[in-house]
């Protein structure tokens, strides 16, 4: 069965710093990308990153210099390190797979992307991050 459970969330205050987890079962890692979603309160679910098993990682430009994905093959776990934490990074952040071939955007195949969701088949039940001034 996949499963995807993040974890990790919790309360900062402006410029602080959190790790989020993802600990994925039920699929070989090597076959899929992981893609970190977040949705704030009132606004619709964005990318934040992807991360390919061959090493492309993949940055929306609202968390580029600040957001680090890392893995750990041994726990089958991908992380997500945020830095210099702002308020407009509050939101439920989501991790989520997607097997690892082309998929049509309708105009270009990519691989492992962050804004096309449809993408992403397995989805985690998220984990809050609030980020006070």
């Amino acid at each position: 069965q996949v499963q995807l459970v993040e974890s990790g969330g919790g309360s900062v205050q402006s410029g602080g710093s959190l790790r989020l987890s993802c600990t994925l079962s039920g699929f070989t890692f090597s076959r899929y990308c992981v893609g970190w979603f977040r949705q704030a309160p009132g606004k619709g679910r964005e990318g934040v990153a992807s991360f390919d098993v061959e090493g492309i990682t993949k940055y929306a430009d609202s968390v580029k210099g600040r957001f680090t994905v890392s893995q750990d093959n041994t726990k089958n776990t991908l992380y997500l390190q945020m830095n210099s934490l702002k308020p407009e990074d509050t939101a439920i952040y989501y991790c989520a797979a997607a097997q690892r071939r082309p998929y049509w955007t309708g105009s270009y195949y990519v691989v492992c992307p962050i804004i096309h969701q449809a993408a992403y088949e397995y989805w985690g039940q998220g984990t809050q991050v609030t980020v006070s001034s």
